[in-house]
């Protein structure tokens, strides 16, 4: 089963437990500063491991609660997948969690566990109300389903029951898609002795390997990773949904700030303008009046900018949503979709959040017209149209594109070009197109399909191609995985052999568990010649299984390191060159029986099979009761 990545964070009120919650989780202690120490608060982002089942790795985010560090805040519950939110029982919901819950709502996060901490303080029916005054506070949120643990960090009550609600909600959940773009918004940068520039962050998407060649943006300096790091352990990459750590080769420390993006492609878009769907938040604020100055939260990216409206001139609150514009006065890195959080600068307040509909904005009239406009722009471009399409069917003909997209035939014709010459997906003749991050996706599926089989059986020269089609047919299109296979072909990543296919690099073998063995077994049957015993008799007393013993045959038959003279004998391949040569070097064109039997000085035992192999492997030609070779003495 595939390795599932998850990144959860503790949010809530200062002193409300989430530090205390999060070394009872996890054993470790985020709050690393001596002034975090001093103070019993948490200042910056704390990081730790969390184990939970095989096959799930997650990453506990330890946020700051108060209200001076909301920007810390926001950068490390940008990257989540599931938020703890904290409640102090002998306090209840205040202020901070409040705008947590907005903040957390406003980036996209759906799923939530509600940690009432602290229980020890307070008896039952205290208890009873707050956990009340939370359900009803969290029914007007995307949170109303929310389910609830009662817990003390210091005596570990209910931390069981966190951590097994914790993998209900992640098994619920689709992880980080591992197959775009690498995509890496830096919330931490330092330096260590001895080895420079190290940034740490939360992978949005795709994967980084060591040595990987990277960009630095919106700069756009080149580096190179060193070395990966996830919660202090080395590893050779790193991917979606997982804290990282890079340390970095080519670029000084004070070259790199929280913000800054490391990618390993140039599709990503630096822009200082984007154009926004922005949601307020539920309560009264004072009017944000056109072209007021805000402070924008991206990824981990926070930039002052400009408010700009085109349908009015300030915005007060409002359940609509408000198409508008952001203009930035620093460029930042930003893809349509990304969530955002947009705050006033003085006094510091939330205001609201919302998505990205368009990265790169441009000037527009105030208007409807541009109104409209931007409403087009956020039901999806042609190419987001296609894109959508294809990650839910994988592969498409161009009329059944026309008909999920909505577009006419010459703009699907257009942008279809458009993305096959940028690679964006690729077309399989006569069956439509596919996402070129299908392809990765599936070859890197079909290798470790492949490379799993060869380990199972090394004996093998392969395995069956018509098999292997089969055995992912549920998951991919048959035209798909057929037209994927050809393509590795192509690129030398995989061969064909018959019927079968393998990783190009591999080799029939022996398996190393039982080579010694193997090995003696053969030797014994070289040392035999044509003296060879019943293949079965080789075997007494071995260890070898029967599955062993039946891939060790076919392996040293197919592989040419033995022959078959009856069903249930086989011959050393040096026994039987050597009989050949003897017979090609001692006969004419054409010999009898009685030859044969004379020049090998076998007995029919052995002498019949062995003219009837000759004959199969077309050697020699029998008439009558004359063998003729097929080809000259040499």
């Amino acid at each position: 089963m595939e390795e599932r990545y998850f990144t959860i964070g503790m949010a809530g009120h200062i002193d409300h437990g989430k530090t205390s919650l999060t070394k009872a989780l996890t054993n470790v202690e985020t709050d690393r500063l001596k002034e975090e120490k001093e103070r019993g608060i948490s200042i910056e982002l704390g990081y730790a491991p969390l184990n939970l089942e095989a096959g799930v790795s997650v990453s506990v985010v330890d946020v700051p609660g108060h209200e001076r560090f909301i920007r810390q805040m926001i950068a490390g519950v940008a990257g989540i997948d599931l938020v703890i939110l904290v409640v102090a029982a002998d306090e209840g919901i205040m202020p901070q969690t409040e705008e947590h819950l907005e903040i957390l709502q406003f980036l996209g996060v759906k799923r939530c566990i509600v940690a009432i901490s602290k229980m020890d303080r307070v008896d039952e029916v205290m208890l009873e109300l707050v956990m009340d005054d939370i359900k009803e506070r969290l029914s007007r949120t995307v949170f109303h389903e929310a389910p609830y643990v009662t817990l003390d960090s210091l005596s570990r009550t209910g931390i069981d029951e966190l951590k097994k609600l914790i993998g209900t909600e992640l098994q619920a959940m689709n992880f980080r898609d591992a197959y775009g773009s690498f995509r890496l918004p830096i919330d931490q940068v330092f330096t260590i002795q001895g080895q420079g520039t190290v940034v740490r962050g939360t992978v949005y998407e795709g994967v980084v390997r060591k040595s990987a060649k990277l960009l630095l943006l919106p700069e756009g300096v080149p580096v190179k990773v060193r070395q990966i790091q996830v919660h202090h352990e080395e590893r050779e990459q790193a991917r979606a949904g997982q804290r990282t750590a890079i340390n970095l080769g080519g670029i000084e420390r004070t070259a790199v700030k929280r913000g800054d993006v490391l990618v390993d492609s140039d599709h990503f878009l630096v822009t200082d303008t984007i154009d926004v769907a922005l949601r307020v938040i539920g309560r009264k604020f004072a009017p944000l009046k056109q072209r007021t100055a805000v402070r924008i939260h991206i990824g981990t990216s926070e930039v002052m900018g400009k408010i700009v409206f085109f349908d009015r001139k300030e915005l007060e609150q409002t359940p609509d949503e408000v198409l508008c514009q952001i203009r930035l006065d620093d460029k930042i890195v930003v893809r349509r979709g990304d969530r955002f959080i947009l705050r006033r600068p003085s006094p510091m307040e939330t205001i609201g959040g919302g998505w990205v509909i368009q990265p790169n904005g441009s000037k527009y009239r105030f208007g409807y017209e541009t109104i409209d406009m931007l409403r087009h722009h956020q039901q999806g471009t042609p190419q987001d149209l296609i894109i959508d399409a294809l990650n839910k069917s994988m592969l498409l003909e161009q009329q059944q594109l026309m008909q999920q997209t909505s577009l006419d035939e010459i703009t699907l014709i257009e942008t279809l070009k458009q993305g096959l010459a940028s690679n964006v997906w690729m077309e399989i003749p006569r069956h439509g197109y596919s996402l070129g991050k299908t392809f990765i996706k599936l070859k890197d599926e079909l290798l470790a399909r492949l490379q799993q089989f060869h380990e199972d059986f090394p004996m093998r020269i392969g395995m069956g191609k018509a098999e292997l089609i089969q055995s992912m047919s549920a998951a991919y299109p048959r035209p798909l995985l057929q037209y994927s296979l050809n393509l590795l072909m192509e690129q030398n990543e995989i061969k064909q052999s018959g019927q079968f296919v393998a990783c190009a690099l591999f080799s029939p073998h022996l398996p190393k568990k039982w080579r010694a063995r193997m090995e003696q077994i053969v030797g014994t049957l070289e040392k035999d010649g044509f003296e060879a015993k019943k293949w079965e008799e080789y075997f007494t007393g071995s260890p070898l299984p029967k599955a062993e013993i039946a891939e060790l045959t076919a392996y040293l038959v197919e592989s040419g390191q033995a022959y078959r003279l009856r069903e249930d004998t086989i011959i050393h391949h040096s026994a039987f060159e050597q009989a050949l040569n003897q017979l090609r070097q001692q006969t004419g064109p054409s010999f009898d029986l009685k030859q044969a039997k004379d020049i090998l000085n076998l007995s029919r035992k052995y002498m019949i099979p062995f003219l009837e192999l000759l004959d199969g492997l077309n050697y020699t030609r029998r008439s009558e009761d004359q063998r003729h070779w097929m080809e000259d003495k040499t």
